[in-house]
């Protein structure tokens, strides 16, 4: 078989399929184009039952399970398959695959032409101000409050029985709006008038189970001190956090920040690199992401430009790599492209554009 079988449940004429027409659909497929080796299941959490279904497919053929729905996150999958499947977290289109669908072509040498570099900049504005949703790019960013609202009330508010919703909506439009700044739960309980750390602490998990939001915790050699440090938050997409946040026009930095971290958590995802992210702050400075990958631990700033704090910027990150053991860092800026290395610490500075286009290989 050429290509695998694919069943997609958000149909509306499967709205009457049950648990038990399974093998009705799969003994169709085989009567149409013989045994399938490879079953493809989009939206398949629509159907009661659904995992145990997946587990005895999983016996004698290759499965995959595709959806949008934070519901293939509560366990149950986990449960009948333990041990015997892989997690991929699908994000929004990243800028390389942005520019595919604005018919970029990447042709040999192409970073090396001054007039594909500038016209790649112009899309990377646009692709800052709309991000990678799909539909957020067919339609305009009109279409972005949308995304937002239905992740709120269906997939919050209405999956979790939400009893303080206008509590949670005003946490959600803060936390998105004050993304890569620290914070505690208790202090966002303050902010929304909630007592109860517990509840805010199961509201900011709702909002990170539903993809609204990451939480990014804070390095430290010690367990202890990463779970009682503050952390920071990061949306989803660039798009979707202009959209939401109340200022007209967000610090540039910021949001190149925002791009950096997800491009982190999208390469560690699809490359299924058991790996994660983390910041840094001391008594001495802050690095914005500390990635752990199979490499080892690689710091990575992100600076609009090194034009008035390069000293500090380069000393902090190689006093921070020295901490951690790493002999390689990353600088992102927006236009400044060089190698700096000191005591003994190579330090790559490359361009936003060059960043989310595949050039560093650090991790």
């Amino acid at each position: 078989m050429k290509t695998p079988f694919t069943s997609i449940f958000f149909d509306e004429r499967l709205s009457e399929f049950g648990p038990g027409d399974f093998e009705r659909l799969l003994n169709a497929a085989r009567e149409l184009w013989g045994e399938p080796k490879v079953v493809v299941l989009d939206e398949v959490q629509e159907v009661e039952g659904w995992q145990k279904f997946v587990s005895r497919l999983m016996v004698n053929r290759g499965v995959i399970v595709t959806g949008s729905s934070s519901k293939l996150l509560s366990g149950e999958l986990a449960t009948y398959l333990t041990g015997r499947h892989v997690d991929i977290t699908l994000f929004p289109f990243s800028f390389r695959e942005f520019l595919r669908l604005q018919g970029f072509e990447f042709k040999e040498n192409w970073e090396y032409s001054d007039r594909v570099v500038s016209e790649i900049k112009r899309l990377l504005e646009e692709y800052l101000e709309i991000g990678g949703f799909p539909e957020a790019i067919r339609f305009g960013r009109l279409y972005l409050p949308l995304i937002y609202r239905d992740l709120v009330e269906r997939d919050i508010i209405l999956r979790h029985g939400v009893k303080h919703q206008s509590a949670l909506r005003e946490l959600a439009r803060y936390l998105v709006s004050n993304y890569s700044n620290e914070f505690t739960y208790s202090r966002l309980g303050s902010i929304v008038g909630i007592r109860d750390v517990h509840t805010i602490r199961d509201y900011v998990e709702y909002m990170e189970q539903a993809y609204l939001i990451f939480q990014l915790r804070r390095f430290s050699f010690k367990p202890r001190s990463q779970l009682i440090s503050p952390r920071k938050v990061y949306p989803i997409d660039t798009g979707l956090a202009r959209s939401v946040s109340l200022k007209s026009h967000p610090e540039r930095g910021r949001l190149m920040e925002l791009a950096v971290f997800l491009e982190i958590k999208r390469r560690l995802s699809y490359s299924l690199i058991q790996g994660d992210v983390f910041y840094w702050r001391d008594d001495k400075g802050e690095v914005d992401f500390i990635v752990r990958s199979e490499g080892g631990l690689s710091p990575v700033q992100v600076a609009f430009s090194l034009e008035e704090s390069r000293e500090r910027e380069v000393s902090n990150i190689v006093r921070v790599s020295k901490i951690l053991g790493s002999r390689d860092a990353l600088i992102v800026t927006w236009e400044e492209e060089e190698t700096i290395e000191k005591e003994g610490v190579k330090i790559e500075v490359m361009p936003l554009w060059k960043f989310l286009t595949g050039g560093s290989r650090i991790f």
